[in-house]
């Protein structure tokens, strides 16, 4: 069994979500975990963001499912943090790093998405990123189940109806068990069949290349697609014995059949193996990455002919014998080390009256996500100097989710495609950071300090930028083509000034 599990590898930063392949123990005795690694939407650009919200809207019209539509804004906001991402990258991680387990399971149309949110610790994919490439790709693993993959069961006709289908064009009849011939009579065609097809490949120059000796050739002879063309040859003559000896040998020599075992190369099937050790039975990837020239109905046909064969048992038993080689699990000692993000009231008692307790930077404002103001501890969260925190429920939500309970004004009033933890950073942080006297939150709700009566940004160097007299005579001469309550509104637009220059002086000669 794969396990899921949390990875922390930054006592501030959500945690990684990691699907274990391996346990390894390094040469000094510590253990090592060989991962697969799963992304958040807060780890990849903006613009795969809108490729994957494209998918999914694609995904609801085309199963015509209307659930995320019709959610709340709240419900839709952290759906979006069960959302994951899954690659082909691997990395091993030290195993003590190793915070809990979690549930990652394939999204499909059976399955409601607020079952998510009611599960702690569940998350979903639908969705192969890329980290070198930078690209997004639907998991060709995806459980074939609904409406769209259901057979269309006909109505049972009424006694006495005729069916108006032509049965021909619907089946073909390939085989007649009530036929004249005995068991006796088809087992020996068959063995002239085969005797046929080792004729056959002794006198084909690339076989005799590749099966030496007449053992092999026999062997090969004897594979179901010479017994199935046999049978079909029979069938087809009308199960007459003498008509279907001369079509196993007609005028331009025997029949020799092959299939795809004996089609490809040495080198071929090696390159086959390395690439399912590789992508496992993902065979678009291995067509695409390793064997270009061959379509994907042979290399599916042939994998499973190749599970047939002694290499494939071979190869299995010495899976299972460094499978009980490796170490099966390891004990994680509960992590309870103080995390450096806690922030601590330390308030010193008073002797005689003084001296004056120091004060935690952050202590007094509202939790940035809840914005409840009582909590059994309180972490700091963002950058430093803005001495926003978390409560103990909304820090573990932030840990585990990599976001924030409750969306942010910002996160709805922008488009759907935008990276949710860009809008809850970056947006947020430059909101506050323009608007310090603003009456209201970045969250679109009254600012509540509770003793913390402005914010304790870091002040910044003022400046003043002082134009020249021909520049300010230009803004007067050339107002119809400046448009100064436009490019107000639209801070950054290019102006071009040279034109505008060039325009006063015209102006103010004429």
């Amino acid at each position: 069994t794969k396990y899921y599990v949390y990875f922390e590898n930054s006592s501030s930063n959500p945690l990684l979500i990691r699907r274990i392949e391996e346990l390894n123990k390094t040469a000094n005795g510590n253990v090592e975990a060989k991962v697969v690694c799963f992304y958040r939407r807060r780890d990849i650009s903006g613009t795969l963001i809108a490729l994957a919200d494209k998918h999914a809207r694609e995904m609801e019209e085309e199963m015509e499912n209307t659930e995320m539509s019709e959610l709340p804004e709240k419900q839709k906001h952290q759906l979006r943090h069960r959302e994951l991402f899954l690659s082909r990258q691997l990395e091993s991680l030290p195993a003590t790093h190793i915070r809990g387990k979690c549930c990652v399971t394939l999204l499909n149309e059976t399955e409601a998405l607020t079952s998510y949110l009611e599960r702690e610790d569940a998350f979903f994919y639908s969705l192969v990123y890329d980290p070198q490439q930078k690209t997004l790709l639907a998991d060709k693993g995806e459980i074939r189940v609904g409406n769209k993959y259901q057979a269309d069961v006909t109505d049972l006709l009424q006694e006495g109806t005729e069916d108006g289908r032509d049965l021909s064009k619907m089946e073909e009849k390939v085989w007649d068990p009530t036929s004249s011939l005995t068991e006796k009579h088809i087992d020996q065609f068959l063995v002239v069949a085969r005797s046929v097809g080792t004729f056959a490949r002794a006198l084909d120059c690339s076989s005799s290349v590749r099966q030496p000796s007449l053992h092999m050739s026999a062997a090969a002879a004897s594979r179901d697609i010479t017994l199935f063309h046999a049978m079909d040859t029979l069938h087809a003559a009308g199960y007459d014995m003498t008509r279907a000896l001369a079509s196993l040998v007609p005028q331009g020599g025997p029949v020799l059949c092959r299939d795809e075992m004996e089609e490809w190369s040495a080198s071929e099937a090696n390159l086959f193996e390395e690439a399912l050790e590789k992508y496992g039975k993902d065979f678009t990837d291995i067509q695409q990455d390793f064997l270009p020239w061959k379509s994907l109905t042979s290399i599916i046909e042939y994998y499973y002919m190749w599970k047939t064969t002694d290499r494939y048992v071979q190869q299995k038993r010495l899976k299972a014998a460094e499978a009980e080689s490796k170490l099966k699990q390891v004990y994680i000692p509960n992590y309870n080390k103080p995390n450096p993000n806690q922030l601590v009231n330390s308030v010193k008692p008073l002797v005689n009256g003084a001296g004056a307790p120091p004060q935690t930077p952050g202590l007094g404002r509202a939790c940035e996500s809840c914005y409840t103001s009582s909590s059994i501890q309180w972490y700091s969260w963002g950058p430093p100097n803005m001495q926003c925190r978390l409560c103990a429920s909304c820090w573990t939500y932030w840990k585990k989710y990599g976001g924030l309970k409750m969306p942010t004004r910002l996160e709805n009033e922008a488009s759907d495609h935008l990276n949710p933890l860009e809008t809850c950073h970056s947006r947020v942080r430059s909101w506050i950071n323009l608007s310090p006297l603003s009456p209201q939150s970045p969250h679109g709700l009254p600012l509540r300090h509770s003793g913390s009566p402005k914010f304790a940004a870091k002040t910044r160097q003022a400046f003043y930028l002082q134009t020249s007299a021909v520049t300010r005579a230009a803004r007067r001469l050339c107002q119809d083509l400046i448009r100064p309550r436009y490019l107000a509104r639209h801070p950054y637009l290019p102006v071009n000034s040279a034109a505008v220059k060039a325009e006063s002086e015209d102006r103010d000669m004429t």
